[in-house]
């Protein structure tokens, strides 16, 4: 299937009213309180919380991987207080079943009927612990929630209210009893993000404070869910000019043609990749997307969805690294808009 400017365009509500003064004077206000708190947790990563906000400002959902230990959980914690909707963590494990993340329909003798009792995802920041702890089969559960804010169970669709996050954590696939992530769910998720290890001085403080979790204690929510939603809407009345759109353009078709990927950039990526453009532009203040608003954002977002040729993409954690060397020679050779 192949995407096209059209497809693209069709996303695209620069048919509404612009982003005007008024709405970045609002907007900017809320997004700053946002990343301080989120910063006053998650110390020396400000690439990495900003990346999370992107992820609320699509309507979207953020997948965090790293190495156990450097502030995963703490991260989704952080956005979850922040925001004054409703938080529901989920510790993966091996034996647990997709039942037990949507819910299940349960026969009442009183009334002779099924029952749907909701199960965890119906909220609004679902933290996915360790995701890739659990088998595919569980992991796929979340699929339909992701992609359509809906669940499916004995034939019956529930509705998951809007704002509707999935934040999840998972360790590198090269760690002991881990199940790597299906391409499909993969797909699922705009943002891939790292952390890795604090600087040293960074590091020093964390340790001397005895970690994050009395930061964390001191969060409080400074969104509430209809605000969550006004801040999408403005994030999808970003301009984003022609020249910009045919840059991505060339992103995604370079990407199906590199011989060194077996598995370019699929239409849902070149979305999502649209769409954080939009979201990085309001961060920076401005009403109108700019290329560097993509390139500082291109890895994380396409990494994840592209798969390198040849024996290495088999290696365990060696996928991901080649991957992103793959996208970041991939954007040197194509020329930007001026």
């Amino acid at each position: 299937m192949a995407v096209t400017k059209t497809d693209l365009r069709q996303i695209h509500t620069g048919e509404g009213a612009p982003v005007q003064p008024s709405d970045l004077e609002w907007a900017l206000p809320k997004l700053e309180k946002l990343l301080t708190n989120l910063r006053s947790v998650i110390r020396g990563k400000i690439e990495a919380t900003q990346l999370i906000v992107v992820g609320l400002l699509c309507r979207n959902h953020v997948l965090i991987e790293d190495i156990p230990g450097v502030g995963k959980t703490m991260l989704a914690k952080a956005l979850a207080r922040s925001l004054g909707g409703s938080f529901i963590r989920i510790q993966f494990t091996s034996d647990l079943l997709p039942s037990d993340i949507l819910g299940v329909s349960i026969y009442t003798q009183e009334t002779g009927e099924f029952v749907f009792k909701p199960g965890p995802v119906f909220t609004n920041v679902l933290l996915a612990d360790e995701i890739n702890r659990t088998n595919p089969r569980t992991q796929s559960a979340l699929l339909e929630a992701m992609n359509e804010g809906q669940v499916s169970v004995d034939g019956v669709t529930h509705d998951v209210d809007p704002p509707f996050m999935v934040i999840a954590t998972q360790n590198p696939h090269d760690f002991y009893g881990t199940f790597p992530l299906p391409e499909s769910q993969l797909d699922r998720f705009m943002l891939r993000i790292k952390l890795g290890y604090p600087d040293e001085s960074t590091e020093r403080g964390i340790i001397a404070a005895g970690g994050g979790d009395e930061a964390l204690s001191h969060v409080r929510p400074v969104l509430q869910s209809d605000e969550v939603e006004r801040l999408a809407d403005i994030t999808e009345r970003i301009r984003v000019d022609d020249l910009l759109l045919d840059y991505l353009m060339d992103i995604v078709r370079e990407s199906r043609e590199d011989r060194s990927l077996s598995l370019g950039i699929s239409p849902r990526g070149g979305i999502h990749m649209y769409r954080a453009v939009q979201a990085m532009a309001l961060l920076k203040g401005r009403t109108y997307a700019i290329p560097d608003d993509l390139q500082s954002i291109a890895v994380s977002v396409l990494s994840h969805r592209v798969i390198p040729s040849g024996g290495q993409a088999t290696v365990p954690g060696e996928r991901r690294r080649l991957a992103e060397s793959i996208l970041r020679e991939l954007l040197d050779r194509i020329p930007v808009p001026v």
